[in-house]
């Protein structure tokens, strides 16, 4: 409750995944699939593009380091919106585990850039010799994550009716989905 800027900027990131994984949890192939009728989003698509988002701040963004697969191949040339389309043909068990093991990779990358400089750490991505910090790259997860959590909320709801803030507190994290 009283802890510093690190504590509070990964526990908000934390609280965010954790009721993102809250929403997308428990769902078959159809419930991931589900879209609203306004919409192309649905909670599969949700799943895969934040663990391409996760992968893509915390390993070529920080770093400088190629993302993992499925990123690494995907025709992002020719079809921009691969992970959101794709999801749908990958099943649950594939994209909660690639969503699982992407923020488990994204929480040790961030922890060996708060070792090796903290907040401040300079990262990779930059424009015109200025580079961001993991400080900034943690914002823009959050923002990422809270935009994203709200489309969930509205897709869960639509799906079978759950509603709320905050996952319960016995849900299993930061492995939500074994």
């Amino acid at each position: 409750m009283a802890g510093g800027e690190v504590d509070h900027l990964l526990a908000s990131l934390d609280r965010l995944r954790a009721t993102f994984a809250w929403k997308a949890s428990g769902l078959d192939a159809e419930g991931l699939s589900f879209r609203l009728p306004s919409s192309s989003l649905s909670l599969g698509g949700l799943l895969k593009h934040l663990s391409r988002a996760e992968d893509e701040m915390f390993t070529w963004k920080l770093w400088g380091e190629a993302p993992s697969e499925p990123w690494r191949s995907a025709p992002w040339d020719t079809e921009p919106e691969w992970d959101f389309t794709t999801a749908a043909h990958d099943s649950p068990e594939d994209l909660y585990a690639l969503w699982t093991d992407t923020v488990a990779r994204s929480r040790a990358s961030v922890q060996r850039a708060l070792t090796d400089g903290g907040l401040d750490h300079v990262s990779h991505l930059g424009w015109n010799g200025d580079h961001v910090s993991l400080r900034r790259l943690l914002f823009d997860l959050v923002e990422e994550y809270g935009r994203h959590t709200g489309h969930a909320d509205l897709l869960r709801e639509a799906i079978d009716g759950v509603t709320g803030e905050d996952p319960p507190g016995d849900m299993p994290w930061p492995r939500p989905f074994d």
